[in-house]
């Protein structure tokens, strides 16, 4: 493999590496679905993804298949791309979908009637959730009245940063640490015990859901926890 070639493939992980499954907020590179990463001496990407199950929700899928193409198609000096997902009960309808870039409902014609971006949406509104239980559970004092910028930096932080920016949410040093990721407005000190309590156990749910897939997918396709993550 030439330099050029593991440096073009080196380009496509990192740009996987950015595309998160949306109930999860984790990158598909870390979770393990991401079967194949590969680029041929003329620039040509070949990536294959698959999940846990055959029977995972077509909507989460779909996403996940058209925001790795997007992430890739950003590449520089790619002179083609193949992206496809394996094993799943709608792989055909929805790599056909993407590659078309028809949208989720006119790739599911007849059977969905929205496209994604509440649902999208609602998921971010859960990272954030999560992200602010992150944060306050770290602090060792009463977060209520802290704004972004009285929290030390860590990766969590940034990483609360990022999705409230995703959202349109305001994420500098002088806003509140506690936000409704609904309405954008600061929880009260009335609230902020039973917000607290919400984020708490989104962040639970969803670290509960990340380990049930990664052991779904390591059972089906027979994988180490080492193999989950190279592609």
């Amino acid at each position: 493999m030439t330099t050029l070639v593991t440096g073009a493939r080196a380009a496509v992980w990192a740009a996987l590496g950015t595309v998160r499954d949306p109930e999860l907020d984790e990158p598909l590179t870390d979770l393990g679905f991401v079967a194949r990463c590969e680029v041929s001496d003329e620039g040509h990407a070949v990536v294959r993804l698959r999940l846990p199950t055959y029977f995972c929700a077509p909507n989460f899928a779909f996403l996940m298949v058209a925001d790795a193409y997007d992430a890739v198609a950003g590449v520089p000096g790619l002179t083609g791309l193949d992206i496809r997902l394996d094993d799943h009960f709608a792989s055909d309808v929805i790599n056909r979908g993407v590659a078309a870039r028809q949208g989720f409902v006119a790739s599911f014609e007849g059977e969905a009637v929205d496209e994604l971006d509440t649902l999208r949406y609602d998921f971010v509104r859960k990272a954030v959730l999560a992200g602010t239980d992150r944060v306050c559970r770290s602090l060792g004092r009463d977060p209520q009245s802290l704004t972004l910028g009285d929290v030390p930096p860590s990766p969590d932080l940034a990483r609360l940063r990022t999705r409230r920016r995703e959202l349109g949410l305001p994420a500098e040093d002088g806003d509140p640490l506690l936000l409704d990721p609904a309405t954008g407005r600061a929880v009260s000190a009335a609230d902020a015990k039973r917000h607290l309590a919400f984020a708490r156990l989104t962040r639970t749910s969803m670290e509960a859901n990340s380990g049930v897939c990664r052991g779904m997918l390591r059972a089906r396709y027979a994988l180490t926890s080492e193999e989950e993550g190279t592609g």
